[in-house]
């Protein structure tokens, strides 16, 4: 008898402690579930691996930083660099799908490779020609009696090359003062230091220069400016592009424009905010000169003369796209005519920014 009770006591009691396991099983599920904590719903987003084509230069600065401070890898991407030494290879390996993402100029050579069948995408900024802000100008020696961009009428102007983004501000500054190519001499330099050679022997009447160009010329005594091309046209100088497999990718696309949204933000926060007239430093002002002179090898000195502008959000100026192949068209440098809609993607950083902002 006592064998039985001690059978029954025992069961009882098992029975119990399985009982209550269960019971704080179920709790921690409800506890879980409330707090979204599903395991068998939750998804981790798997790591993609991107490359992307570009060159030590200024204006890729957003890059440099989203690299250095985590974007991208806050977004489970993985970026390989791949550098080069010219624009045009860029666009060429973005197109052959070489390298998912290019970063550099939009040149008349870009748009007639897209017009020669090769497929590409401009999906944001990466530095534009903007009113108040130094960046590209025509300049002229030091005791030319040259005052104005009418006043070069019949004079030799220098330029990198011929269907650069040189060439193109050339020409939109010379309609805007009521002139025309036709009314100068272009001469092609090749280089940005053949331009500073060139002015300072006063071997051409003018040239166009940008930052940080501009202002060592100016400390150096042998030119001054006569127009800032932001100041008289809008322009976009140069974008992000996009292979079409990758922009096909929408979700891996749309993570790296999060990324690339936070750090142009962070750019622009901390060397292109103004009070009035005047630049104002911002907090990160030091870090951004300092990683843009660490991947561009230059001095941060140097760097600071430089900064180029580019919208806060990396927004491209898609309407400015249209603007320049019309003008490359009617100047005869395109082979093909195009619409801007077969190049330009705006919508996959709208869709990038609408979840930022909701984050």
């Amino acid at each position: 008898m006592k064998k039985k009770l001690l059978f029954l006591l025992t069961t009882m009691f098992a029975l119990m402690l399985v009982l209550a396991a269960c019971g704080d099983s179920s709790e921690e599920s409800e506890s879980a579930e409330e707090n979204g904590e599903d395991e068998s719903t939750e998804e981790e987003t798997e790591t993609a691996s991107i490359d992307i084509g570009m060159l030590k230069l200024t204006s890729s600065a957003p890059l440099f930083i989203a690299i250095e401070n985590g974007f991208f890898e806050d977004e489970d991407l993985q970026v390989n660099v791949e550098w080069f030494d010219a624009a045009q290879p860029i666009a060429v390996a973005t197109a052959g799908g070489d390298v998912d993402v290019g970063a550099t100029g939009i040149t008349a050579s870009l748009y007639n490779m897209v017009g020669g069948g090769e497929e590409l995408l401009i999906v944001a900024d990466k530095g534009r020609e903007e009113e108040g802000y130094s960046s590209t100008a025509m300049m002229v020696p030091e005791d030319s009696d040259v005052e104005e961009i009418a006043d070069l009428k019949g004079k030799q102007i220098g330029i990198t090359q011929t269907g650069s983004t040189f060439h193109y501000m050339a020409g939109r500054l010379l309609e805007e003062h009521g002139l025309s190519t036709d009314d100068v001499e272009l001469v092609p330099l090749n280089s940005i230091p053949g331009l500073m050679e060139t002015l300072e022997s006063e071997q051409v009447d003018a040239v166009l220069l940008n930052e940080p160009n501009i202002s060592l010329v100016e400390e150096e005594g042998y030119g001054k400016q006569i127009a800032q091309v932001g100041d008289n046209i809008d322009y976009q100088t140069s974008g992000i592009f996009f292979s079409k497999k990758f922009a096909d990718d929408e979700e891996v696309a749309k993570r790296f424009l999060k990324a690339y949204a936070k750090a142009t933000q962070y750019y622009y926060d901390a060397v292109l905010e103004k009070e009035g007239d005047e630049i104002v430093p911002g907090e990160n002002f030091d870090e951004v000169v300092a990683i843009i002179a660490d991947y561009t090898d230059q001095e941060p000195e140097i760097i600071e003369k430089g900064l180029p502008y580019m919208d806060r959000d990396g927004v491209l100026l898609d309407g400015d796209i249209q603007t320049q192949i019309d003008w490359y068209m009617k100047e005869g440098l395109l082979e093909v005519d195009l619409d801007a809609s077969e190049i330009v993607n705006t919508e996959l950083l709208d869709e990038a920014l609408s979840e930022l902002g909701s984050e």
